[in-house]
């Protein structure tokens, strides 16, 4: 096994840094033989030989936390990335991941092939497990790979899990040499392999979300799905014959795994119209009005819909949520007419996000809560609000990621792909598309405008400059007062807890010291953040316009948000002058 020894991966615990396994830095992901220092909370660029000492840690934490883990065991999923040059890919990640766990008798729910994200923590749920694995980088470059840990409730662990899981990994600095047998996931009795029960019962779980299985049968709508190199197709099929629908047109280019994802610039279909290039074509070709896309490990699904032969509409994911969370609405009412039900009715979004579902409980009556960036605070609320009786019936973030219904904890591609066609045909039957069905939301609730981007920057300490500069904007402790000609009313800083809107100056969120992020509420109504990113090298920029119902001049709500933006990224971030990397696609 030493010919691994220099093979690189990201070890991804949720919101883990797991510093001095390399050298007293901390290391941020990069090429598979070139590290870059950095101090990203979500990921790591460790040796491949610290994987199995992660594991070890992990399992030492849960043996603590949980009396009965020698019968509730833990279950191990994995996508298709590979490194052809070392001969390491996800499967064999994940087999070493179960010979950690088989070593020291602990049952482990191996699946026999690749499975999209959301099946593990559905899994763990299901089988009552005590904890999972996800081995998987999801849409970040071919050279990495990673994984996603998940606690008894399905959700990403979040603290004091993640801290505790860190502090037993620092112990753990020597892997036990019976765990790189990755043939015990062949021979021990206490491996079995969920795939067939968990397959079967997700699907027959989508019922929880579907409304209107007859009127599916009979849809005319074409779709066109692509998985983008990932695990996604054959589910995505599944999912659409559960509902009722043909199964949807695959892009025969990306149907297939395919590691070097050869055919897009990048596996985020995030990115928009120039990655789903082939989607596109092969939607106009086939007459199909619907292009689907998700991602690598099909956690998160982008949606394209054609307005005339020659233009299509790519929806941003705050777009894609207005519509998803306008119809999980419209159907959560037709089953619970009292009004009093809506007391213990929740949606809920990460603070990044667009504000839009707080309009919709605004005017509706329900609850809306918002929580820090990334899917484990949704899935840590969502348990929360469990406990006291109440139901999330809808959740997402902005980058594409979204939740229906409460089979899964944590976002769901391929959930979501069915739910946008039921909602698509069901729109097609009232003479409506989904574009239009949106001005119509927007016209009830007011007009939702956001723009999300990004600037790259390779240096942690220039990202560290830049957020002290603005700490400390015109003296000590002062953040900026205007933006585009706008005055500054609010400022909300979570990396040092302060919130200029609370009458203790103290944010109601929690605060996240090992992340960078900044909210600026001008007072034209326009909610700018800025953040660093979890998993990427990224210093990311939101800005919204909340406009009220009533006020419908989109360009100038445009130009106005468009101006405020610019000026943000400038004054701000000073790209040039930091020498960061523009968004090129």
């Amino acid at each position: 096994m030493l010919l691994l020894g220099y093979h690189l991966s990201i070890v991804m615990l949720s919101s883990i840094v797991i510093p001095n396994l390399v050298s007293k830095s901390k290391f941020w992901y990069r090429n598979k033989l070139t590290v870059s220092h950095g101090s990203y909370r979500h990921g790591l660029i460790v040796p491949f030989f610290s994987h199995s000492s992660s594991l070890q840690g992990m399992y030492k934490y849960l043996a603590r936390s949980f009396p009965d883990f020698g019968s509730r065991g833990i279950v191990v999923g994995y996508d298709t990335r590979a490194q052809e040059a070392s001969g390491c890919n996800s499967e064999r990640l994940a087999r070493l991941t179960a010979a950690v766990m088989l070593c020291k008798d602990i049952p482990v729910f191996l699946f026999s092939t690749y499975v999209p994200t959301p099946f593990v923590p559905y899994a763990v749920k299901r089988l009552g497990a005590a904890a999972g694995v996800m081995v998987t980088a999801s849409h970040n470059p071919k050279e990495d790979n990673g994984y996603k840990v998940y606690w008894h409730n399905g959700a990403q662990i979040s603290s004091p899990n993640d801290k505790e899981i860190l502090k037993c990994i620092e112990e753990s600095s020597e892997p036990w040499s019976e765990s790189w047998n990755e043939s015990l996931a062949d021979n021990s009795p206490l491996r079995s392999d969920p795939l067939r029960e968990i397959s079967k019962k997700y699907m027959e779980d989508l019922s929880s979300v579907c409304f209107h299985r007859e009127l599916n049968t009979k849809s005319p709508l074409k779709f066109v799905h692509s998985s983008f190199h990932g695990v996604g197709h054959d589910y995505v099929q599944q999912a659409f014959r559960a509902f009722g629908f043909p199964p949807p047109i695959p892009v025969p280019e990306q149907k297939d795994p395919d590691p070097n994802f050869s055919t897009v610039s990048c596996p985020n279909p995030e990115e928009g119209e120039s990655v789903l290039e082939l989607s596109l074509r092969l939607a106009e070709r086939e007459n199909a009005t619907i292009v689907m896309a998700t991602d690598p490990d099909a956690d998160r699904l982008a949606v394209a819909e054609q307005s005339d032969r020659c233009r299509w509409k790519v929806f941003t994911g705050n777009e894609l949520a207005a519509l998803l969370g306008w119809w999980m609405l419209f159907n959560w009412k037709e089953t619970h007419p009292d009004p009093a039900d809506r007391e213990r009715m929740y949606m809920l979004a990460t603070t990044v996000s667009s504000k839009i579902l707080k309009a919709f409980a605004r005017i509706e009556g329900f609850h809306f809560e918002e929580t820090l960036p990334g899917f484990k605070w949704i899935g840590k609320k969502i348990h929360e609000l469990a406990k006291t009786g109440n139901e999330v019936i809808f959740a997402f973030e902005e980058s594409i990621g979204f939740l229906c219904g409460s089979m899964v904890p944590d976002k769901d591609g391929v959930s979501a792909a069915v739910v946008v066609a039921e909602m698509a045909s069901y729109l097609y039957n009232k003479n409506l598309t989904l574009h239009q069905q949106l001005e119509n939301i927007f016209e009830t609730y007011g007009y939702h405008i956001s723009t999300t981007s990004y600037v790259i920057c390779h240096d942690p300490p220039t990202v560290k400059r830049i957020f002290t500069r603005l700490r400390n904007f015109e003296g000590e402790n002062t953040y900026p007062r205007s933006s585009g000609g706008h005055s500054i009313v609010d400022v909300r800083d979570v990396t040092t807890g302060y919130d200029s809107s609370q009458p203790d100056k103290l944010c109601v969120l929690p605060m996240t010291k090992s992340s960078q992020m900044i909210t600026f509420t001008l007072q034209n109504g326009i909610v700018a953040t800025l953040r660093t990113s979890g998993t990427e090298p990224k210093i990311k920029f939101y800005t919204e316009f909340c406009a009220p119902p009533g006020k419908s001049d989109i360009s100038s709500l445009e130009e106005e948000l468009k101006k405020v933006t610019d000026t943000l990224v400038e004054e701000f971030l000073e790209p040039d002058k930091n020498n960061l990397i523009r968004r090129s696609i």
